[in-house]
């Protein structure tokens, strides 16, 4: 296991097969999941466990019943709101050992109250005119993985 300590957060996410390979790449980076209700699954949906494999003992998943409960958790704690309403790239940060990636649900992103609070550290994948974002799963990799470039992925192989 690595020393790496980096988190994502899930917003109330909504489709259990991209947090199943969200949490499949956390197993294969180290990095902790976050999860704030209320999920749009069940914990026991075999989607979810299906793109989990079986991974699951491998991650520290911890559950949240509000952001706020999140916040008070890690007072100290360094968020970046993953948003395609910025124009600030996510590789244009610079990031840290113990950081927080926080993604919204599937169908809505982040809540407006949010990232109203917190726009001086909203950061977007810059993407053309074609789709409106990126699939859940494959934004929480894009962003995780240049942290961990940034990081030299540590202990990682």
């Amino acid at each position: 296991m690595t020393n790496l300590a980096l988190n994502i957060v899930l917003h109330q996410p909504e489709i259990p097969s991209n947090t199943g390979n969200i949490a499949r790449t956390c197993a294969a980076t180290g990095t902790r999941l976050h999860l704030i209700k209320p999920l749009g699954f069940s914990t026991e949906d075999k989607m979810l466990k299906r793109a989990g494999l079986d991974y699951w003992s491998a991650v520290e998943i911890k559950y949240y019943n509000a952001i706020e409960d999140l916040y008070e958790a890690y007072p100290n704690g360094r968020f970046f709101y993953a948003t395609t309403k910025t124009d600030q790239a996510y590789s244009a940060v610079e990031y840290l050992d113990e950081d927080f990636l926080v993604f919204g649900k599937e169908t809505a992103g982040l809540p407006v109250s949010v990232l109203e609070k917190n726009w001086d550290t909203a950061i977007t994948i810059p993407m053309g005119e074609a789709v409106r974002s990126l699939n859940l799963a494959n934004s929480a990799a894009i962003i995780l993985y240049e942290a961990l470039r940034q990081l030299d992925f540590l202990d990682l192989r």
